[in-house]
């Protein structure tokens, strides 16, 4: 039997009707965590669900300072373990489930141009050079993870100073990827998750950056000291484990822990 399904059968079922989880997702998980929960709903229709997103800096604030969330799902490691040490998540719910791809993303094909055999390095500053690209989008680099891991690809490969005058800052790398598909920025590092969405599918082109290039966008899951009393916030980080969350996450370009 299967942790969701183990979780399930060991919570009695007229306390299902009742129960709802409260979850703070980060940004890149805007369109992916639709699917989620539709499938999770599939498994418990009674369970209501309720998802707000945004930079996972900016939700552990929220998390510190009282917000009711049950689940925090976010973008890095860090932040979820900055909640066990604050005493405000338990440390032994932790769980990383899933690794996010950072890629540079244009709606104007013509400024990242699939040249046969060009290496990753020489397109990316090819475009942060090109004098046709005024905005370069990044996510914030102090409180959304895939704005941090913007930088570093930018530091490593040495145009970070050539970017900085192109920069505008998303609150969030949702908001990051809107500024590139409204063409308020010509091009912009965001989620594979969000390029891969049913929205933004097949919209312009996209180069995904080595992971090397950047930390490690491991994603972490935690229960908030409100959720570890809260089974079905239990059983729904369970589910993040499942075969089917992990069909999602795959298809939406996230690579996935090995099952246990």
């Amino acid at each position: 039997m299967s942790l969701l399904a183990l979780a399930v059968a060991l919570t009695p079922a007229g306390s299902r009707a009742k129960d709802a989880v409260s979850i703070a997702a980060a940004a890149n998980l805007v369109f992916v965590i639709e699917d989620l929960n539709a499938a999770f709903r599939g498994e418990e229709p009674d369970t209501r669900l309720t998802v707000a997103t945004g930079a996972s800096g900016n939700l552990v604030a929220q998390i510190t300072h009282g917000a009711p969330f049950d689940v925090f799902l976010s973008a890095d490691t860090d932040y979820p373990q900055s909640l066990i040490a604050a005493g405000v998540a338990g440390a032994a719910t932790f769980k990383i489930f899933a690794i996010g791809r950072l890629v540079l993303w244009t709606t104007r094909p013509v400024l990242l141009p699939d040249v046969p055999d060009a290496d990753p390095a020489t397109r990316i500053a090819a475009l942060v050079r090109s004098v046709a690209v005024r905005k370069l989008a990044v996510a914030h680099i102090d409180t959304a993870p895939y704005g941090r891991a913007a930088k570093q690809t930018l530091v490593g490969l040495g145009l970070w100073e050539t970017a900085l005058p192109k920069l505008v800052v998303g609150e969030s790398i949702s908001q990051t990827a809107q500024f590139v598909e409204t063409g308020n920025a010509d091009a912009g590092f965001v989620a594979l998750s969000l390029v891969l969405s049913p929205k933004l599918k097949d919209r312009g082109a996209w180069l995904e950056v080595p992971a090397s290039w950047h930390e490690p966008l491991a994603h972490g899951a935690v229960l908030t000291s409100r959720g570890a009393n809260n089974p079905a916030a239990a059983r729904y980080l369970a589910f993040l484990g499942s075969e089917r969350a992990r069909e999602i996450f795959q298809r939406y370009g996230y690579d996935v822990p090995s099952a246990r």
